[in-house]
């Protein structure tokens, strides 16, 4: 149940809490004061759509805020689940659940499963014909329950075999399409005669040749210097070394050092004079280097970083050309057990029929009953079931639609063609008022149900939202004595001018208030005979 809700800058909502509580909440008040802005702020936090319009005027952000207490729910933290959402002028969305951040997508699923919304003009799940199905089955309860679930278990292995069957080219043209390109480029990465790090020998030797002229030019300048200078200095430099290293010791250490220095030189010398012998250009052998590289480049641009990469990519789908060969054998297998499993939906597939045609004779009689205490006594509700034939479904082979004739002798039509607002409002009342028992919905909140009715209707209508709440907090915005008179609990909306802003205020009625409330939305006035009558109301409440 809805414990506390927080609204802000919505509106001429400035800044709003109300506590609310189980039972029968009734939300009566001054018209234009803000009684349809609180519904919109509930349908705001549950996900649905909001307009920057809403937003109060010379405020940058709305928020709506809602403590739920639900001690037998998982999503609840110590039986408490918090849900905020922060709607900025720019458009940007803030939602969470226990302090948790998720999309809108998300806040919209979550909460679907704690609140429902019935407005005047936004009876969503009644006319939705895909709600039908749900409605009679949760009437059925656990007479198809478990035929549903070796359904349910028969459709997800067949859904997975026919994507299966897709993936794996059941159609011979796309599977010839598929093993022609795969073989292409098997042939054009095995034309190629990769090595690894062929690549970077390559670079390498591009790299020499392209500057062949350069080094060869200073490998000659160093072997010159080294030749007609260095070694030739160093040797005179020993001879004279020599001549006075035995007079001190001294003398002989910087001779063998230079000797040392000679002849690494000389070593030196010899590997320059290599390398600069090693060094040729051939146009031939460049040409082959750049054209080869450029294959590899082109390889690598489609089938990998690396050769590496490349060759590995080969192997995989060589494999799959493998894989592909041999699944005529594999798709024959998934063709048989596929019929298999059809067979197996489609018996079950009946057996869920015949439960819900048989069922919906009885949720018919039981619907049509609750009618006529709403004073609708010529409406009479019909619930078709038909079986769609080699067609399956997530939830069966049946689509279920819900129609009416609201007089004696007009045909029947679909639910959502009714024209009259009452008529709509009293025959979801009366299924919800036959489902109460099956529906674990938490939360249904009903915006201005009594729009286009009065009299016993009027009563009918608040005696069935006094059963509904029996078993669900209800939370009702209603012009009706009535209703009023039978709420648990009221509440009365105002509006107030401050600083020349108008606001909306909310206020938790007494019992004298109460009456008060009921006598003035009775006539319109506060008197002795209404308030006499808003008693007597009251009483019949209590009785």
């Amino acid at each position: 149940m809805i414990a506390t809700l927080h609204i802000k800058n919505i509106g001429i909502i400035e800044d709003l809490s109300v506590d609310l509580n189980k039972g029968l909440n009734v939300l009566t008040g001054e018209t234009g004061a803000g009684k349809t802005l609180i519904i919109d702020s509930l349908n705001i936090i549950s996900g649905g759509r909001f307009s920057k319009e809403m937003i109060r005027k010379g405020e940058n952000n709305s928020f709506v805020e809602l403590c739920m207490y639900e001690p037998n729910s998982l999503d609840a933290e110590d039986g408490n689940i918090i849900i905020s959402r922060e709607i900025n002028s720019n458009g940007k969305n803030m939602c969470k659940i226990n302090g948790r951040m998720v999309t809108v997508s998300e806040l919209k699923d979550f909460m679907r499963k704690y609140i429902e919304i019935h407005g005047q003009n936004d009876n969503q799940n009644l006319l939705d014909s895909k709600e039908h199905l749900k409605y009679l089955d949760g009437f059925c309860g656990d007479s198809i329950k478990e035929i549903k679930e070796k359904y349910l278990n028969n459709y997800l292995e067949y859904k997975k075999i026919v994507k299966e069957l897709k993936e794996n080219f059941g159609d011979e043209k796309e599977k010839q399409r598929k093993l022609d390109l795969l073989q292409y480029q098997v042939d054009e990465i095995d034309n190629a005669n990769l090595k690894k790090a062929e690549d970077e020998e390559l670079e390498e030797k591009r790299k020499i040749m392209q500057n062949s002229e350069k080094i060869v030019e200073n490998l000659s300048k160093a072997e010159g210097l080294i030749e007609n200078g260095g070694i030739d200095s160093i040797s005179t430099s020993i001879r004279a070394l020599e001549k006075i290293e035995g007079i001190d010791e001294k003398y002989e250490k910087v001779s063998c050092s230079l000797k040392s220095i000679y002849y690494e030189l000389q070593e030196i010398s010899r590997d320059i004079t290599g390398y600069k012998d090693d060094i040729y250009f051939d146009e031939e052998e460049r040409n082959y280097i750049e054209d080869r590289l450029d294959l590899i480049h082109t390889l690598k641009r489609k089938y990998g970083n690396t050769i590496e990469e490349i060759l590995e990519y080969k192997e995989s789908i060589e494999k799959e050309i493998g894989h592909i060969e041999n699944l005529d054998e594999i798709n024959q297998k998934l063709k048989n057990r596929k019929r298999e499993i059809e067979n197996e939906l489609l018996s079950l597939g009946k057996k869920l029929h015949d439960i819900r045609k048989e069922k919906s004779q009885e949720l018919i009689e039981k619907i049509n009953q609750e009618l006529v205490d709403l004073e609708m006594k010529n409406a009479k509700i019909n619930i078709h079931v038909d079986f769609l034939e080699n067609e399956y479904l997530k939830t069966g082979m049946d689509n279920v639609n819900l129609y009416i004739a609201t007089n004696v002798g007009e045909e029947e039509k679909e639910l959502s063609k009714i024209a009259s607002g009452g008529e709509m409002s009293r025959t979801m009342l009366a299924i919800k008022k036959v489902l109460a028992d099956f529906d674990n919905m938490p939360v249904l909140i009903f915006d201005e149900i009594d729009t286009g009715i009065s009299g016993k209707a009027a009563r009918a209508v608040a005696v069935k939202l006094k059963a509904i709440s029996e078993k669900h907090q209800v939370l009702c915005i209603s012009h009706l004595p009535n209703i009023a008179a039978m709420a648990d609990h009221n509440y009365y909306i105002s509006k107030d001018i401050v600083e020349e802003r108008t606001k909306t205020k909310i206020k938790v009625l007494k019992e004298n208030e109460v009456i008060e409330e009921i006598a003035r939305i009775s006539s319109g006035e506060i008197n002795e005979a209404t308030l006499k009558y808003a008693k007597e109301l009251r009483n019949k409440k209590a009785s």
